[in-house]
């Protein structure tokens, strides 16, 4: 695919964006080379699985297939690239935050509320 055919698939934000020089940045350069050289290797049987801080990285067309370990501020969660996640970006698929479910009052909570009734 041409870089033409994979921008009208995109919105139009990442559109404009892809389009513009600024947004190649040295580290997304990178970050494309190593996903290339992957996936190079893993047409001759190795693993290649390309670690990565770059969280705003859009998922291009010829990264499918690939493995990437994208780091959400505490470890690598591994994702691996499937057509339908085409013009996404690559944070997406790594949740930075835990969804916080309260439970029972604990110790230094108030008198109020350690009242719970009995059913």
């Amino acid at each position: 695919m041409s870089m033409d055919e994979v921008l009208d698939l995109l919105p139009s934000r990442r559109r404009r964006s892809l389009s513009r020089q600024e947004f190649w940045t040295p580290r997304r350069k990178k970050l494309l080379e190593d996903i290339r050289r992957a996936m190079e290797g893993q047409e001759r049987g190795e693993k290649g699985v390309v670690r990565t801080h770059v969280r705003d990285m859009p998922i291009l067309p010829e990264m499918v297939g690939a493995v990437v370990a994208v780091y959400n501020g505490k470890e690598f969660i591994e994702v691996e690239i499937q057509p339908q996640m085409i013009g996404h970006l690559l944070g997406e698929f790594s949740p930075s935050t835990k969804i916080v479910r309260h439970g029972a009052p604990g110790i230094g909570a108030t008198r109020s509320s350690l009242y719970v009734p009995l059913k």
